[in-house]
């Protein structure tokens, strides 16, 4: 099928009608908007059956997916920033009831001060919630994406939330060419969903997220959290199947490498940045340095097996966040350092860079720099990249 130019917000939305989704809820926020207004005009054009519901807040749209998963059919929601930040107790409740629910998340700064344009602090902050998050870098990985969160959230091994992450404006709002797949293969792929339970059917009633007391509820816990770590095979095998039907496929689904083979030094980062990456790492080999890119796909679960493996025997590791935890260090370079502290992977120095936060450009001057500086001595573990 010939490739469209489409903005990514598009993009998404396109895989959100081919996945079929019964129930759309709906709250516009910058740089978010334009994925639920694309998929209105669908339904309101007849391109696909689904009832859009349009809340009066974030929370309300997640509890909408909430009761509307529950009556056993699929969902989708798109957010991003502060709107995120206001589904942050519906998020627990959606994981801890075991809801396979889609959401795009269009990377945004939170505020104060207000700013609309991209990082990671929004999703990051909500690491914890019991989420997976797959994070991407370009408009077709992010319509790739949609489609296999369907089915790695549906497993009956899993049955856990998805938070598909593109970098807003930086992704959300950029045209690129998108391969879209006709319907017949996706319903190949993505089979017509079939709850496993449904807690609003009168005919068969089930009691969901009742009062939990201490000799019960982490129990509860313990298999949420085993069912997450279930889902990082879930993630391999739906991103293998994923190439054998589409012939596209991004890493193991954990990870992508460029350049690893024989690299001595690997930069580890998330989303668009990589893309970037990719020219400066080229541009150092001519240099005679052996750099490569660990890419993070899969943040949470956090894949620390793979980059463990990825980065055996390497000199020294970059690690670039669009976060802060603030007053220690950005996430994704804390999660690494304790992937590679377990004796096993056998690296030199990894240093962590704090860069692009509220949209500041990640030129390849700062990816290079990071680099250098790592590899000559320089970086630690809170460098900022200005």
């Amino acid at each position: 099928m010939a490739k469209q130019v489409i903005e990514a917000s598009q993009a998404v939305a396109e895989a959100v009608k081919l996945c079929s989704p019964s129930v759309i809820a709906t709250y516009p926020i910058t740089p978010q908007t334009h994925i639920v207004e694309h998929i209105a005009d669908f339904v309101s054009n007849g391109d696909f059956d689904a009832e859009i519901i349009d809340t009066e807040s974030e929370h309300s749209s997640m509890s909408a997916c909430i009761g509307a998963q529950g009556t056993g059919v699929r969902t989708f929601t798109a957010t991003a920033s502060q709107g995120l930040a206001l589904m942050h107790e519906m998020l627990f409740v959606a994981s801890g009831m075991r809801l396979p629910i889609v959401m795009a998340v269009a990377n945004r700064a939170l505020s104060a001060p207000i700013n609309i344009w991209n990082d990671h602090q929004d999703s990051i902050s909500e690491r914890d919630s019991g989420w997976i998050q797959l994070y991407v870098e370009s408009s077709q990985e992010a319509f790739d994406t949609i489609i296999q969160a369907y089915k790695i959230a549906e497993n009956k091994n899993v049955l856990l939330p998805v938070m598909v992450c593109l970098d807003g404006f930086t992704l959300s709002h950029v045209w690129e060419p998108v391969e879209i797949a006709k319907q017949s293969k996706v319903n190949s792929f993505l089979p017509k969903y079939n709850p496993i339970h449904a807690f609003l059917d009168p005919k068969k009633p089930i009691t969901q997220g009742p009062v939990s007391y201490p000799d019960t509820y982490m129990h509860f816990k313990k298999m949420q959290h085993d069912a997450m770590k279930e889902s990082i095979d879930i993630i391999k095998k739906v991103n293998s199947e994923f190439r054998g039907k589409f012939k596209r496929g991004y890493g193991d689904g954990l990870i992508e490498l460029y350049r690893m083979n024989d690299a001595d030094y690997a930069l580890i980062g998330m989303g668009t940045l990589c893309s970037t990456a990719r020219v400066v790492i080229d541009n150092l080999r001519k240099e005679g340095i052996k750099a490569g890119m660990i890419k993070v796909k899969t943040y949470r679960p956090f894949p620390s097996e793979a980059i463990s493996k990825a980065a055996k025997g390497l000199k020294g590791i970059a690690v670039i966040d669009r976060d802060i935890s603030t007053g220690y260090e950005g996430a994704l370079y804390s999660d690494t350092r304790s992937a590679l502290c377990d004796g096993k992977s056998e690296v030199g120095t990894i240093s962590g860079f704090i860069t692009g936060l509220g949209g500041r450009d990640i030129t390849p001057q700062h990816i290079e720099k990071a680099l250098k500086d790592m590899i000559f001595g320089k970086g630690t573990k809170e460098d900022w990249l200005f």
